[in-house]
């Protein structure tokens, strides 16, 4: 298998942890390096990586390295393709994710910036909360273009819509086709007329009762696993999303997937960083790709930019 690129991910945790052993079992790059400020761990956690390729059959060598937050340390990115950052803190019961906005800012600006300095020509992918802002802001930081900074958010819901949707009906989520725009948070826009079964429309297939049902338990997904968890929150289906985000940007190949981007005009809307769908290469965003959205979909979507765009706003000063 060839293999090509080199990609960072930073924060040493579950969800960063997971995600650097994902990219690594894809073994599409040459180099996998994680960071992360507790000293020994991201380390430790390579040599594991690195003990099972063996096993699992790939020869992706992961590199550890501890950094500082004067950018000690950061010199290992250096040349990175791709740079996913998960460092942030994680949210408890009872927390929502604008809990997170002022800590998580200042540790934004800190990774941001070393990104900058060591690998100014990666495209990064963020995944700390507040999603859309945490996204706005590293591109503020980093003052990289808009195509080449976006957040993971899109892919995560959609996920969890399928799988909801997948378990009502009591069918293979191979069979499920749902959508979901918006905010990462309460002005998330799942996309029922967008949304299918074997090709047949979910409106046939479900009440629209039971649809919204279906569509507050994807906007509570992430809130409804940190509950049932009590300390962290989801890292599985996160992971797998970002590294496949990685993929689509390290391969090239034009995969069409929904992501926190620049909007500039699509949908009627400018100037702010939401979810919608794009098609993802080597530069990034190459371009959004609009949906055929109902009137009453277009309009949640229109609430929910009108929501992020202030915030957004707000934490550049942060």
């Amino acid at each position: 298998m060839a293999r090509s690129g080199k990609v960072t991910v930073v924060g040493a945790g579950f969800y960063g942890s997971t995600t650097a052993q994902r990219l690594a079992e894809m073994d599409i790059f040459d180099e996998v390096v994680l960071t992360d400020i507790i000293e020994g761990k991201p380390e430790g956690l390579a040599l594991d990586m690195n003990q099972s390729r063996e096993i699992e059959g790939f020869e992706t060598k992961v590199v550890g390295a501890t950094t500082a937050p004067d950018g000690a340390g950061y010199e290992a990115i250096a040349g990175s393709d791709v740079v996913v950052i998960t460092a942030g803190l994680p949210r408890k019961p009872g927390m929502s994710r604008m809990d997170l906005i002022e800590v998580n800012a200042k540790i934004m600006r800190s990774v941001a910036e070393n990104i900058a300095k060591y690998a100014p020509d990666a495209v990064v992918i963020n995944v700390a909360n507040p999603l859309d802002e945490m996204t706005a802001l590293a591109q503020k930081v980093t003052g990289f273009d808009r195509s080449r900074i976006m957040g993971q958010a899109g892919m995560l819901d959609t996920a969890r819509f399928t799988n909801f949707v997948a378990e009502k009906l009591g069918v293979p989520v191979g069979s499920v086709k749902t959508l979901t725009l918006g905010s990462h948070g309460e002005t998330m826009v799942p996309v029922p007329s967008a949304c299918s079964v074997d090709g047949k429309p979910l409106t046939e297939l479900l009440s629209a009762a039971e649809i919204d049902d279906l569509v507050d338990r994807t906007r509570k997904g992430g809130a409804e696993i940190v509950a049932l968890l009590k300390t962290g929150s989801a890292y599985y289906a996160p992971s797998a999303a970002a590294a496949r985000m990685a993929q689509a940007v390290i391969q090239d190949h034009g995969s069409v997937l929904p992501v926190c981007a620049w909007v500039d005009g699509e949908y009627g809307i400018s100037g702010v960083y939401l979810g919608v769908q794009a098609e993802i290469g080597r530069e990034g965003v190459r371009k959004v790709v609009e949906t055929d959205l109902t009137q009453d979909e277009l309009a949640a979507l229109t609430e929910a930019a009108e929501a992020v765009r202030e915030k957004q706003a707000t934490v550049a000063d942060l």
